[in-house]
C-alpha cells in the first residue's frame, strides 16, 4: 500500500508521466451515458445517482492509497479526479523543468521505483513538486465548485475591509492545507528518510501558500473605484516549479540528530564535513537530500542515461552527453511563416522551408 508520504507512488504499476494514459478517468460510459443525450437538465434519478458513486468509489479504489487515504479519497467525488489532475500537473512540470538536464525527470517503470527509494535531491524535487501540485489542485478545485466539502475562500483577511468589498472566488488553500496534511499523515520522529521527505513535502506546500496573490475588480462610476471587490488567487503552476527548481539547486545535504529536550530526531547538517558540501543548517523553506546523485549520464537503475538525446549545441551538449561528444544530423523541415490574420477570422500562413541541425548524444 501507499506510504503516507509518498505522493509519487501513487499509481504503482503506471509510469507517471504516462499517466493519463493508463490512470482512470470517469469517464461518460461510467455513468450509464452515450453522449447522444438531448441538451435538456434533468434531475438525477437515485440509478443514475448509485452509478455516480460507484464509478466514484472504482477510481479510488484503483489509485494505491492506504486505508485512511481512500476513505478521504471516496468521501468526496471530487477527491479521485483531483489527485489524477495534481499528479499529471507535478509530472508534467517536472519533465519541463528538467528538460536540459542530464536527469531529465524520466519516471517511467523501475526508474521511478528506484529513484523513489533513495534520498537523492531530485527525489526532493519529487517531494516537493507533488504535493505543491495536490495543494495547488485542491484549492483550484475548490473555486472551481467541483468538490461537495469546500467552496471559494472563505477567511479574507485583508487590510482596510471597510473600504475593501470581498468577491470574486478566491482558490482556497485554507481548505487545502488542512486536507494535504491529513492526507500526507503526521511528522514522523525517528527515521531520517522519512523526516526527509515530510520536510520536502512541505515545502512544496510553503511554496504554494508564499505565491498567494490579492487580486482585485474596481466598481464605480467612471472608474472612481469607489469599491473594490477583490479575492485571493494562487500562482500558476509554471512558476511554482520555477522556484522549487531553484531550491532544487540550492538543495542542502543533511544528517541526523537527536533532541536532547524531547528525545525527537531532528534534521541537521552532516556529521562530518563533507567537501564541496555547505554545513549551514537547514531552514524550513530549503529543499534537503541525503544521498549523493548519481551522474545519470549512463543507464542504470536511475534513468536510461543520455546516449541519444537530444540536445542543444551551444547550451547543453557538453554537460548532457558528459563528455562523449555529439553527432550532427542535417534535415529539412517546413513551418508556418508569414502569418497574418484575415477579418474576419482565421489566420493565414505561408509554408517556408528551411534545413537545421539536430545534434544527438553519442553512445
Amino acid at each position: 500500500m501507499l506510504d503516507g508520504h509518498v505522493l509519487l507512488g501513487w499509481l504503482s504499476s503506471c509510469a507517471l508521466l504516462g499517466l493519463l494514459a493508463c490512470a482512470p478517468r470517469p469517464s461518460a460510459a461510467y455513468f450509464g451515458l452515450t453522449g447522444n443525450e438531448p441538451l435538456t437538465i434533468l434531475p438525477l434519478t437515485s440509478e443514475m445517482e448509485e452509478a455516480a458513486i460507484k464509478a466514484h468509489y472504482k477510481v479510488c479504489d484503483r489509485l494505491k492509497l492506504e486505508k485512511k487515504q481512500r476513505r478521504m479519497c471516496r468521501r468526496d467525488p471530487g477527491v479521485a479526479e483531483t489527485l489524477m489532475e495534481a499528479i499529471s500537473m507535478s509530472a508534467l512540470e517536472c519533465q519541463y523543468q528538467f528538460r536540459f538536464e542530464r536527469w531529465n525527470c524520466t519516471l517511467e517503470g523501475r526508474y521511478r521505483a528506484s529513484l523513489l527509494k533513495r534520498g537523492f535531491k531530485e527525489t526532493a524535487f519529487l517531494y516537493a513538486i507533488s504535493s505543491a501540485g495536490l495543494t495547488h489542485a485542491m484549492a483550484k478545485a475548490c473555486s472551481a465548485g467541483r468538490m461537495e466539502r469546500c467552496t471559494c475562500d472563505e477567511a479574507p483577511d485583508l487590510e482596510n475591509r471597510e473600504a475593501w468589498q470581498w468577491g470574486g472566488c478566491g482558490d482556497n488553500l485554507k481548505y487545502s492545507n488542512k486536507f494535504v496534511k491529513e492526507f500526507l499523515g503526521r511528522k514522523p520522529n525517528k527515521d531520517l528518510r522519512a523526516r526527509v521527505d515530510f520536510h520536502n513535502n512541505l515545502v512544496g506546500m510553503k511554496v504554494i501558500k508564499a505565491g498567494v496573490e490579492t487580486t482585485c475588480k474596481c466598481h464605480g462610476v467612471s472608474g472612481s473605484c469607489t469599491v473594490r471587490t477583490c479575492w485571493r488567487q494562487l500562482s500558476p503552476f509554471h512558476e511554482i516549479g520555477k522556484q522549487l527548481k531553484q531550491k532544487y539547486e540550492t538543495s542542502l545535504k543533511v544528517g541526523s540528530t537527536t533532541n536532547e529536550a524531547t528525545g525527537e530526531g531532528d534534521i541537521s547538517p552532516p556529521k562530518k564535513s563533507i567537501p564541496g558540501h555547505s554545513d549551514q543548517i537547514p531552514r524550513t523553506t530549503d529543499l534537503v537530500y541525503i544521498d549523493d546523485s548519481p551522474s545519470f549520464c549512463m543507464m542504470s537503475r536511475y534513468s536510461p542515461g543520455t546516449s541519444g538525446r537530444k540536445c542543444y549545441k551551444d547550451k547543453n551538449c557538453d554537460s548532457i552527453c558528459c563528455g562523449r561528444g555529439h553527432n550532427t544530423q542535417s534535415r529539412v523541415v517546413t513551418r508556418p511563416c508569414q502569418c497574418q490574420v484575415r477579418w474576419c477570422c482565421y489566420v493565414e500562413c505561408k509554408q517556408c522551408t528551411q534545413r537545421e541541425e539536430v545534434y544527438t548524444c553519442k553512445d
